[in-house]
């Protein structure tokens, strides 16, 4: 589905059961990555298996042929309009869990309160800047746990770090895997979609 965002198109594609979906997963992709990334494609068939419905998408800055995403502000802005348009396209009272690889875990995990989310899925945190502690992120995953729960399933190779245990953050490091999370990407979609359909179910007791 086509999307309008106060900062440009952005695109969804919807892998839906054929009722109403329980929960809805909204993911979305890094700076220069694709919602085909095989930790993303992972994480939808196994949300799918477990009658989740999802939605991956693309990015306005993607959209547009960029690979940087550019203001914060503006990528978080256009982030609230098209998990609000999905929300409507699907329709229903589902509850949402939003997340994203890399860059996209960022933007999931600053707008969590914001879009109403259930929970947040982080795929790949990238703690800070390759070669570069010192400018740490660890603080959105601080923000976004305050609201919600949160799970981040990172690469014990990853150059761009492995967050430290957090208060509310659920960490899953996953031996051998680097950024791309692509040794064994059907692992993380299991760890994902166990999680996600736990966290759901848990709330609505």
């Amino acid at each position: 589905m086509d999307i309008e965002t106060r900062h440009g198109p952005a695109a969804a594609a919807l892998d839906l059961p054929d009722g109403p979906p329980p929960y809805l997963v909204v993911l979305t992709h890094g700076s220069a990555g694709s919602v085909d990334a095989p930790d993303v494609l992972a994480v939808r068939d196994a949300v799918a298996a477990r009658g989740g419905g999802v939605a991956r998408v693309t990015q306005p800055f993607r959209l547009a042929g960029r690979r940087a995403p550019g203001s914060a502000v503006k990528q978080d802005e256009a982030w609230l309009d098209i998990v609000a348009a999905v929300r409507a396209a699907v329709g229903g009272d589902a509850p949402v869990v939003q997340g994203g690889r890399s860059n996209g875990a960022r933007v999931a995990c600053r707008t969590a309160g914001a879009a109403g989310a259930r929970a947040v899925v982080a795929l790949a945190f990238p703690l800070h800047p390759p070669g570069r502690p010192e400018r740490s992120r660890l603080e959105e995953l601080r923000a976004a746990a305050e609201c919600v729960p949160v799970l981040v399933v990172n690469g014990d190779r990853d150059p761009f770090g492995v967050p430290e245990p957090v208060g509310g953050v659920d960490l899953r490091v996953r031996p051998g895997e680097r950024h791309a999370l692509d040794r064994d990407a059907a692992a993380v979609g299991v760890i994902v979609g166990d999680w996600i359909a736990a966290v759901v179910q848990d709330h609505q007791k």
